[in-house]
């Protein structure tokens, strides 16, 4: 089948890899030996399944490679999925992994003293301004928020800003660098996610897809 013809599955790095990868065995779904390879600069591997390719990419960026019709499907936490908001992502299946929590944190000095319930302003560092603008506006809430990609958990103690709104899992983190949460924003599973367009136009192809790692899911 010619690599155009393939149905893409795109699938991000870390945690949520090793958690979704037995899911697909499960599910009938082996990459080829490669994708094991902790040196490889690949980013594109084919299965067992000469209909379907699997492509690792940054967990933002599978949300965008879905929307946009270059991967068909892929799996990613509604954290990300929220924070775009693309139209064109239908996400039909919550896989019950990645599981955490988006939340706000400030240094554990000023948690003590400071109560969210009275915040009319707040200034955050986050890579989640969409999700934590309209978090603090439900609450009447003017947020300035700081985009970040990474090492989040630095700007209070650099000045950026004395409050950030992140991930949480154990919050090991968070404490490693004199942080507490103080609100909860939302609770994170990842999902699977399907193109809109290539639903309707690949059906036959993408349906049985999703029903495979439904029924895996199901049985996990």
């Amino acid at each position: 089948m010619p690599a155009n013809d393939k149905l893409i599955l795109a699938l991000s790095n870390g945690r949520i890899l090793k958690e979704v990868m037995p899911l697909l065995t499960a599910a009938g779904i082996r990459p080829e030996p490669e994708f094991d390879n902790p040196d490889t600069r690949l980013l594109r591997f084919r299965t067992n399944d000469p209909r379907l390719d699997i492509v690792r990419a940054r967990a933002f960026d599978v949300a965008t490679l879905v929307a946009f019709g270059a991967a068909h499907l892929g799996v990613a936490g509604n954290d990300v999925i929220v924070e775009f908001d693309y139209s064109e992502i239908y996400a039909p299946l919550d896989l019950g992994i990645g599981k955490c929590r988006l939340s706000v944190a400030e240094p554990a000095d000023l948690a003590g003293r400071d109560d969210p319930r009275k915040w009319s302003h707040v200034r955050v560092a986050t890579k989640y301004p969409n999700v934590a603008r309209k978090h603090f506006a439900r609450r009447g809430v003017q947020a300035e928020c700081i985009k970040m990609n990474g090492a989040i958990e630095l700007a209070p103690a650099l000045g950026l800003a004395r409050r950030i709104v992140d991930l949480v899992s154990s919050g090991a983190t968070l404490k490693a660098n004199g942080l507490v949460e103080v609100e909860h924003i939302a609770d994170v599973t990842s999902k699977l996610i399907v193109n809109r367009a290539a639903l309707k136009t690949r059906h036959g192809d993408v349906q049985p897809l999703i029903d495979r790692i439904a029924e895996a899911t199901r049985a996990a």
